[in-house]
């Protein structure tokens, strides 16, 4: 049988960072998923502007289902809040929650911490290509699964 040795790499990558990074935060009072992450550290980077769901589909690059259901949860947790938007009442904007913001903040300096642990000994020249490689290689499947879905609609 053929190994899958990339593939696996990646995969034990992204638990040894998980690991790594959510061991020693409290559940009760932080986010306990990368995705939950990644959505607060856009909505505090995009303070000023209106953010709904979609933005977070596309940038995250989800389902609309999968931000649905972590939105439910950090809303369910008072990390964030959906309110009726005053232009356009069919749409929601999401609004972080004042004391998850100054939680998130503090727990900044980790992420920082855990971004120079994990680039310790490679080279920018390193970094850049490992880049390179991985944008092309989410590319790769993103071209195939548009060609899966055309294929579906024929």
């Amino acid at each position: 049988m053929k190994e899958f040795y990339l593939l696996y790499q990646i995969k034990m990558l992204e638990k040894e960072i998980a690991r790594a990074f959510f061991h020693d935060f409290n559940e009760n009072t932080f986010p306990s998923t990368p995705t939950q992450m990644q959505i607060i550290a856009y909505i505090l980077q995009h303070r000023k502007d209106t953010i709904y769901q979609r933005d977070l589909e596309k940038i995250l690059n989800l389902r609309r289902a999968t931000v649905s259901g972590v939105l439910k949860t950090m809303e369910k947790n008072h990390v964030l809040k959906r309110v009726v938007d005053e232009k356009d009442t069919r749409q929601k904007q999401i609004i972080m929650e004042p004391e998850m913001e100054k939680i998130f903040v503090l727990y900044l300096s980790k992420i920082e911490a855990m971004e120079s642990q994990l680039i310790k000994n490679v080279t920018k020249e390193e970094q850049s290509i490992f880049i390179e490689i991985i944008h092309k290689m989410q590319q790769n499947l993103k071209n195939s699964n548009e060609t899966k879905e055309r294929k579906k609609k024929c």
